[in-house]
């Protein structure tokens, strides 16, 4: 919602500012669900509410995007959004795997098909601060070619070598930046990832720890 609030300034769009208002209405109700499947329904319908908005957020008009395609991407927006998903997914796939985490064994998303619902998990937050937000920079400043940087192959549209190079050259620059962490100091984006992968880790263990308590003071009865 972040990104959408900072574009409502610049567009003044009542669009965004009606989805931005549901938005709210949809992360209240998340906060109360009783289950994983209506947590996970609200988190879809808040997604698909908030996709029918970006498009509005594009000021190039060689890009139009309405609605989110995947499986295969429909067009050069879901394009660079799919790939950049990806990117993200497989970098927070490794750190998982680096901190020894099992990677099938997720809170929300459910492991299918080697499917490593771990790393689906996780990548929610990041998905709007850095890929979303370099969609709209790569498209808007005219840095992606809707003619020249994609190909229509298989039913659906996807970077060439060429979209892929500027993409993954504008996606290293921006986590490389320095911005501001919560206690005030500096360092790059990717240690955001780094960082919460092991406040994950740390999550787990103080639970599995707890739980052992639990057991220990039940068996001392």
């Amino acid at each position: 919602m972040t990104l959408l609030r900072r574009q409502r300034k610049r567009l003044e769009s009542t669009n965004v500012e009606a989805v931005l208002q549901s938005l709210d209405y949809l992360a209240s109700q998340a906060s109360l669900a009783e289950s994983r499947e209506k947590l996970m329904g609200f988190e879809g319908a808040g997604a698909a509410q908030y996709f029918s908005v970006l498009g509005d957020c594009l000021t190039n008009s060689d890009f139009v995007f309405t609605s989110r395609s995947r499986r295969p991407p429909g067009n050069p927006v879901n394009a660079i959004l799919s790939f950049g998903y990806q990117v993200l997914w497989n970098h927070l796939l490794a750190l998982i795997e680096l901190q020894g985490l099992d990677p099938y064994y997720a809170s929300l998303h459910i492991a299918h098909d080697r499917h490593a619902a771990l790393a689906s998990d996780l990548i929610e937050e990041f998905r709007a601060p850095i890929v979303d937000s370099l969609l709209l920079w790569l498209v808007n400043s005219r840095v992606i070619d809707a003619k020249n940087d994609f190909d229509y192959r298989d039913g659906g549209c996807f970077l060439n070598d060429t979209g892929r190079k500027k993409y993954l050259q504008a996606f290293l620059q921006r986590m490389e930046e320095q911005i501001q962490d919560d206690n005030g100091g500096k360092q790059p984006r990717w240690d955001l990832l780094t960082r919460q992968v092991k406040a994950y880790r740390t999550h787990l263990i103080s639970q599995e720890e707890a739980n052992l308590r639990s057991k220990s003071r039940r068996k001392q009865r």
